[in-house]
């Protein structure tokens, strides 16, 4: 049986062709079980599909690689040349690498992005219930997903967001010590302001506005942090109240303009505003910037913090490959003593059974009144006799035909000293007082 890691991704393939391929969460479990039934020679099967990768983990016997290849295409409705030119495949331990550094985030469009983790943990575990999981990816399984969360842990892979979000939190951050005793005013309810206020409420800022144009949008975003909702029309009147202006609202034109600020500033008795313009259009006039007292930074200052960031990624992500390494190559040796296993217990098996026969035939001579000492006697010589008469065996015949390897091996085995080859038939021997 051998191990396969089969797929796309980003790097390989178009975002057109990935959604072709891809397989809707909740299809998971029947395609699992269909590759596992429909393509010979098939064991084992796990399913990994993302917006960025499908990819199959198998076990299966050498040589039906083709045919899963040929399943996907069947079931994604792809040709196979146009299969063939963007899939990749990796084996046994080197699968093992892949998909360490796929759960580890190593491999992702984002790098170190955290959610894959749970993405390939959710595969297996969708394998598992629905019976496609045995002996191989199991132990496969557990080896990447422990060896991902200590990357996770142990490197700081992780530790640097490089989200235009957080890039704007952690800017305030720098602006103010302690956020939790300011108030931040939000521009706009998409994805982005989202993860801002969740960013925000990460660290403890109580008093949070949300300004959209669509009141609606904003009162849905505020019910899930705890906001207080509000139009863009009212930011002037309300400006003043607010230490933390984030604005991302896609409005072709500026939201809030220098008069606005200016006078803002006087209500607060120049207590300093901090603003964060990540729109493109700007939704921040830039002369603000020019008034005292008021910090302004733009998408092209937040993109320098991210690239900071990255760096600081990349390097975490170089000390994460010896853990990929070293996970590797323990799933490789556990997989060995797996393999090992039902010799190990067919040979614990063969001396319970010789133990118990001669056991139970030391017992009756006991009762048909053999001393005991006898009895132990040979209860000892028989069971000695038949638990080494295989090795015995074994020992002669590599002895006779020459096998030295095997005969070193034996020794190894069984914990023999070496030989002492010091003396040979070719030295003389000691002179006595006769010569």
């Amino acid at each position: 049986m051998t191990i396969l890691a089969y797929g796309l991704n980003y790097r390989t393939a178009s975002i057109e062709l990935r959604e072709r391929v891809a397989f809707p969460e909740e299809n998971i479990a029947s395609a699992v079980s269909q590759v596992v039934s429909e393509v010979r020679g098939l064991r084992e099967a796990a399913i990994l599909s993302t917006c960025n990768r499908t990819e199959l983990y198998c076990a299966l016997e050498p040589g039906t690689e083709p045919e899963i290849a040929q399943w996907l295409s069947d079931h994604r409705n792809i040709s196979a040349d146009e299969l063939n030119a963007v899939t990749y495949q990796h084996w046994d331990q080197d699968a093992a690498k892949h998909q360490i550094r796929v759960a580890s985030g190593l491999d992702s469009q984002v790098l170190g992005e955290p959610q894959i983790l749970g993405q390939v943990k959710t595969a297996y575990e969708i394998a598992r219930q629905s019976g496609t999981l045995g002996p191989e990816l199991n132990l496969l399984s557990q080896v990447i997903l422990r060896t991902a969360k200590e990357v996770r842990t142990q490197t700081e892979i992780g530790k640097n967001p490089i989200s235009v979000a957080y890039a704007a939190v952690q800017l305030a951050q720098q602006i103010f010590t302690d956020l939790s005793k300011k108030s931040a005013l939000l521009l706009g309810a998409g994805e982005t302001i989202d993860l801002v206020a969740e960013y925000l409420r990460a660290q403890d800022v109580t008093h949070i506005g949300i300004a959209n144009r669509t009141l609606a949008n904003a009162e849905v975003l505020a019910a899930k942090y705890g906001a207080e909702a509000m139009q863009l029309t009212d930011i002037s009147s309300r400006l003043a109240e607010f230490d933390i202006v984030i604005a991302s609202t896609g409005s072709t034109l500026p939201v809030v303009g220098k008069g606005a600020v200016e006078a803002a500033i006087k209500q607060r008795r120049r207590k300093p505003i901090f603003m964060v313009d990540i729109a493109v259009p700007r939704d921040i006039e830039a002369e603000v910037g020019s008034l005292p007292d008021v910090y302004l930074y733009s998408i092209d200052d937040l993109t320098q913090i991210i690239e900071q960031n990255m760096q600081q990624r990349r390097v975490a992500a170089a000390d994460a490959e010896t853990f990929v390494v070293d996970g590797a190559s323990h799933y490789q040796r556990e997989r060995r003593v797996q393999l090992g296993q039902s010799v190990l217990t067919s040979f614990r098996d063969q001396a319970q059974t010789l133990q118990s026969t001669e056991l139970e035939r030391a017992l009756k001579d006991l009762e048909n009144g053999t001393p005991p000492t006898e009895a132990l006697s040979r209860l000892s010589h028989n069971l000695t006799n038949k638990l080494i008469h295989a090795p015995t065996m074994a020992i002669r015949n590599a002895s006779a035909e020459g096998q030295a390897d095997l005969l070193e091996y034996c020794r190894t085995i069984f914990g023999l000293p070496t030989e002492d080859h010091s003396h040979t038939k070719d030295q003389k021997p000691p002179k006595t007082d006769k010569q």
